[in-house]
């Protein structure tokens, strides 16, 4: 080859170069444009085509800039929605009836969901052990509800929880062991494993909880004696029934009912049962009334002890009765200011406790 054939090579890749080098500057200055998708197509031999990026495009995609817009512009939303919806689980919500705070909780873990049915039909027959109830919960596959076990509805997991403590005393370790073995048989049915917290750290819990609530347990009852004749029945079912109290449901006994239906009722009246089931209530006769308010069953913010006091005065009033303590000494002004500022203490011990009065916890501990 002559010299002159290779300069004249050389001068053609050197014009090439700056060719290419202008057209991919010019591309890069220019506005970006995005690239039409490329449909695979099925040739004769069945397999798809594919093109193969050339050099100059992967250049220009290293070089391309970061654009923080552009990632922000995929939003936590757009990105749940790639998701196929068979995938997503439902947020897990708190049980509303088991509370950690008052329960031991057995958990029950199960290799595939169940029905509703199956669950109901291995249910105990009782849910108590001794003086202690329980709740058997279902994890609902479809809502993320913790609820009782229903018909037409699948669950995933199982959860039981015993409570430590009520009125009756603490959770004894013979009351456990008939939980552990009511539970066990339910969880054989349904095929499930259950892991049970253990007894002796259960049974302290209980007796610690049991010492609070003892001590922080309040039910104020204030007497209303006859100064004179005695009433009949019929007598103080009206006067009470001016003052909104109504038949409980336990004989011998008129409730004033919480402002919110489902609640526990606000005070209570009773008097002997006997008079209560006398088939002519006029012929009856009494001589004592007792005007009672359970303080942990009723909220702060409802005003209990203002309708107890209230009431009370209203009622000695209206039936010519004298207000007396369980002592029967005589009740005054200054003694209904002492037991407020009692109960303004209780009440703030029971809410640091994370126990306020009429809450649910609350409630059930002090039952």
């Amino acid at each position: 080859m002559s010299l002159t054939e290779l300069l004249a090579i050389l001068g053609g890749l050197v014009l090439a170069g700056v060719v290419a080098h202008g057209a991919w500057a010019a591309r890069k200055a220019g506005p970006r444009r995005a690239s039409p998708p490329v449909e695979p197509s099925l040739q004769p031999g069945g397999s798809a085509e594919r093109k193969e990026p050339n050099l100059g495009e992967a250049q220009a995609a290293v070089a391309e800039p970061f654009e923080p817009a552009a990632e922000a512009a995929i939003s936590p939303l757009a990105l749940a929605e790639t998701v196929p919806a068979i995938v997503r689980q439902p947020p897990r919500k708190a049980s509303a009836r088991i509370d950690a705070l008052i329960d031991a909780i057995a958990t029950i873990s199960l290799e595939a969901p169940i029905s509703g049915e199956m669950a109901l039909s291995h249910l105990p027959g009782s849910r108590r052990a001794g003086t202690k109830p329980f709740h058997i919960e279902g994890l609902n596959s479809l809502s993320g509800d913790w609820e009782l076990p229903a018909p037409g509805q699948r669950y995933g997991e199982f959860q039981a929880g015993l409570q430590m403590a009520n009125r009756s005393g603490a959770l004894n370790e013979i009351e456990y062991s008939e939980f552990v073995q009511k539970l066990q048989g339910f969880v054989d049915g349904i095929g499930g494993f259950v892991q049970f917290p253990d007894m002796l750290d259960v049974v302290a819990r209980a007796r610690e909880l049991d010492q609070f609530a003892g001590e922080h347990d309040a039910q104020l009852a204030i007497q209303l004696k006859s100064r004179g004749a005695a009433w009949t029945l019929g007598y103080v079912q009206q006067i009470a029934l001016r003052h909104g109290f109504v038949p409980g449901a336990v004989p011998g006994r008129l409730v004033l009912p919480a402002a919110e239906e489902g609640l526990p009722p606000v005070l209570s009246l009773s008097f002997e049962s006997q008079a209560a089931l006398a088939e002519d209530p006029q012929a009856s006769s009494l001589h004592e009334l007792t005007l009672a308010l359970d303080v942990p069953q009723t909220a702060e913010s409802a005003e209990p002890f203002a309708a107890w006091q209230e009431s009370a005065r209203a009622l000695s009033r209206d039936i010519e009765a004298d207000l007396c303590d369980d002592r029967g000494h005589q009740l005054n002004l200054h003694s209904f200011a002492a037991i407020s500022e009692g109960l303004a203490e209780l009440y703030k011990a029971l809410a640091a406790r994370d126990l306020a009065a009429g809450s649910l916890a609350a409630r059930r501990l002090f039952s």
